[in-house]
């Protein structure tokens, strides 16, 4: 899944837990430590390809280096 892969890749030293929920009709919601990042239910489309990490940096990290760099 490229959303988990984008954001563990990047920011593995600073989340504590990640859930990637499917379900029925296509649901397709991104939790990071409790917030609801991204939900494909309220946008009504699937997110981009980077779209998911760029709302993380938005929210969680905008003052945190990548990890390994």
């Amino acid at each position: 899944m490229s959303a988990a892969n984008d954001l563990m890749t990047n920011y593995q030293h600073i989340i504590t837990d990640l859930t990637l929920m499917m379900g029925a009709k296509g649901v397709f919601d991104v939790e990071v430590d409790g917030d609801l990042l991204y939900s494909k239910h309220d946008t009504g489309r699937h997110a981009e390809p980077g779209e998911v990490l760029k709302l993380f940096r938005e929210k969680h990290a905008a003052d945190v280096a990548v990890y390994g760099s």
